[in-house]
């Protein structure tokens, strides 16, 4: 059930309470009709509270719900304290260990690496995406001093890891292509 106003030919606007059953509606109850803003607006009340008092309805609270909303909203966010999840992060991490990286005693590398892999930009954007989506706060001098670091006293390392891993999978690959290419040489 609900009130509605609607304009008459002569020009005023008629209020009534209405059930709409089947598709169809049905005035139960027409409260008058008036011709000013105020007239209407005080048959509307009147309408509204027989509909509170006869009509089985309840008033809805929407200010209420609103309320209970932010209130929800607040406790699940004040819940989620620091839970960062990235996909990106998780697959590169195994992927950077897998290779033998994680034998560099530095966690600066891991996140450039992989901030680098999956987001190929400048050093001043990966600070941007390593804020953003790391929660790192690493400052763009900090990254240089770092790569200097680096350079000075774990390039060999670094290299060497690099090789092996290369010689690991090359080999096998490197075999695979020679295979194939005589196939399709055999072939033609």
């Amino acid at each position: 059930m609900y009130i509605r106003k609607r304009k008459n030919p002569s020009g005023g606007i008629s209020v009534a309470a209405v059930v709409k059953r089947h598709g169809k509606s049905r005035e139960v109850k027409i409260f008058g009709t008036a011709d000013t803003d105020e007239e209407v607006s005080k048959l509307y009340a009147d309408a509204q509270h027989w509909l509170q008092t006869n009509g089985n309805q309840l008033p809805i609270d929407f200010e209420d719900e609103r309320g209970r909303e932010r209130e929800e909203t607040r406790r699940v966010i004040g819940n989620m304290d620091a839970v960062l999840l990235n996909g990106t992060q998780l697959l590169l991490g195994q992927v950077y260990d897998r290779i033998g990286f994680s034998q560099v005693p530095d966690e600066i590398l891991r996140h450039l690496v992989i901030a680098r892999v999956s987001q190929p930009r400048s050093k001043l954007a990966t600070v941007a995406y390593l804020k953003s989506y790391y929660d790192e706060d690493v400052d763009l001098n900090h990254i240089y001093h770092y790569m200097d670091k680096l350079y000075n006293t774990q390039k060999d390392l670094v290299q060497q890891i690099s090789v092996e891993h290369t010689r690991k999978y090359w080999c096998p690959l490197k075999l695979l292509f020679l295979m194939r290419a005589r196939v399709c040489a055999c072939e033609a």
